[in-house]
């Protein structure tokens, strides 16, 4: 069975920047399962998971346009220190925005803390390891939702 929309597949994965550092892995743990064609992943891993069958192993190169973008220099900004209270600022910290959005503090001046907005990934080339570990039919219930639903039902998920 091959992967198209409205399938869900489970894929195991080994996702590494240009240099070969390893920035994320399903390795020591449960595959990633997925409803394909709902946007669940980003665009280039949908776009090369396509007409892919269980027990395939192949490598798959996702530039930034089809990954998490391209980075935007207006999501850094500088704000007050004390918009962050007596609480410790670290560059690395993330922290959750007013509006939902997740920033991660870059620099910590004496009375300003510069944040970026943009996706910590934005603007790499992303290359992923992937096997396809299984192909299935979605049920009725996980095409009307969108998403995969786990063994127990959707409170598994």
């Amino acid at each position: 069975m091959q992967i198209s929309k409205h399938k869900v597949a489970g894929i195991n994965y080994t996702l590494r920047d240009n240099d070969g550092n390893v920035l994320d892995s399903s390795e020591g743990r449960d595959p990633l399962y997925y409803l394909h064609g709902e946007g669940n992943l980003i665009p280039g891993m949908e776009e090369g998971l396509e007409g892919k069958e269980e027990g395939d192993k192949f490598e798959l190169k996702v530039s930034p346009d089809k990954g998490y973008g391209d980075r935007d220099p207006e999501l850094v900004q500088e704000v007050p220190r004390s918009a962050f209270g007596t609480q410790e600022v670290r560059p690395g910290m993330q922290f959750q925005a007013n509006h939902g959005q997740v920033v991660t503090v870059t620099q910590v001046g004496s009375d300003q803390v510069t944040i970026d907005a943009n996706h910590p990934l934005a603007g790499q080339e992303l290359n992923f390891d992937v096997e396809v570990i299984e192909v299935r039919d979605a049920t009725p219930e996980e095409i009307a939702h969108g998403h995969v639903h786990g063994p127990d039902g959707h409170a598994g998920h």
